[in-house]
């Protein structure tokens, strides 16, 4: 009976090097950080992975803009900032463009842990794609005349606003405006302000209320607005 012998061969590899070995670490912290996350809570301000198709990203939350457990604003960043080679590397990636973002808080993996930074579209050299899953998070104020009969005319659209309250102050200071006259500013028409969501699709639409006092905005859009409504 024929026996094979089997031998190691003689050029076993050798240790592994010092890069290798950081390698080889940085991917033990990758599947620690995964398998262990830190636990984040809505109203921390601290950064979060958040789970972006098949990869994880760093997010920044929006301080002040929490819309309870479930619901936060959150911008997406380069796993590197805030080094300034990771801003340019960002936005040539499309980090940059996408502003702020609604985040539903189930899609959060944690606290962000720079072991993640080999999972983000970052490091296998890819752009962000033009849907992240997340809509985005800027908000409006429409000034309606309204009928008694409940139809509707927009009279003015200001935006975007960045975060919700400031929003409602400025739609609180057009009715403070028109406190006592909504019903006869416009003949036939009920006319109030309303935060409501920003129609990114439609922002052409809209005035800047950084540019222009409201009061003013509201004044010119009244005075436009006679042969239009009537």
């Amino acid at each position: 009976m024929s026996r094979r012998m089997f031998r190691r061969c003689g050029n076993a590899p050798s240790a592994l090097s010092a890069e290798d070995l950081a390698v080889v670490d940085a991917f033990r912290a990758m599947l620690a950080a995964v398998r262990h996350p830190e636990l984040w809570t809505p109203g921390c301000p601290q950064d979060v992975a958040v789970r972006v198709g098949p990869f994880i990203e760093r997010a920044r939350p929006r301080s002040g803009d929490d819309h309870g457990p479930d619901l936060i604003a959150v911008s997406l960043a380069h796993p590197d900032t805030p080094h300034a080679a990771a801003y340019l590397h960002g936005h040539r990636l499309g980090y940059t463009d996408k502003g702020w973002l609604r985040c539903e808080t189930n899609t959060i993996l944690g606290v962000w842990q720079p072991a993640y930074a080999m999972l983000t579209h970052a490091a296998a050299g890819l752009p962000l794609p033009d849907d992240v899953g997340m809509d985005p998070a800027h908000y409006g104020v429409h000034v309606e005349a309204r009928r008694s009969d409940g139809t509707c005319y927009t009279l003015l659209r200001l935006g975007p606003y960045t975060q919700t309250w400031l929003a409602s102050r400025d739609a609180g200071r057009v009715n403070t405006e028109l406190e006592g006259k909504a019903a006869t500013v416009i003949p036939g028409f009920t006319v109030t302000a309303k935060d409501a969501p920003f129609d990114v699709s439609d922002h052409a639409a809209y005035n800047d209320p950084y540019e222009t006092d409201v009061a003013v905005l509201l004044a010119a859009a009244v005075e436009g607005a006679g042969t239009v409504t009537a």
